[in-house]
């Protein structure tokens, strides 16, 4: 799985205020709709919540590590999400999410 992409040239006039406003609004709508599997958001949108954490992880400049991020996103340790919510992923679930993959560059 690969979550690559730079917002520089996508954001710049977007206050750094209001994003961080809307990335913990993001952060906190995935942790509520659990319903919505990592393998389904990869399918279309080509991220997920392990690319959220990769990405807060990078962010941080070593302040945070990647178990650390990942209960940033997830709200709790990645094992105990997927043990409570993640599901078997089809092999169309699967098709999707690597063409969808394939488009990030």
């Amino acid at each position: 799985m690969s979550c690559t992409g730079s917002e520089e040239a996508h954001t710049a006039g977007i206050d750094d205020r209001v994003a961080a406003a809307a990335f913990r609004r993001l952060v906190g709508h995935l942790q509520h709709r659990t319903d919505a599997q990592n393998v389904d958001l990869m399918g279309l949108a080509g991220f997920c919540r392990n690319c959220l954490a990769d990405w807060v992880e990078e962010a941080s400049d070593g302040a945070l590590g990647r178990d650390a991020a990942r209960r940033a996103i997830y709200g709790m340790d990645q094992a105990e999400w997927k043990a409570r919510f993640q599901g078997e992923a089809t092999p169309e679930q699967l098709q999707r999410m690597k063409d969808s993959v394939a488009k990030n560059g």
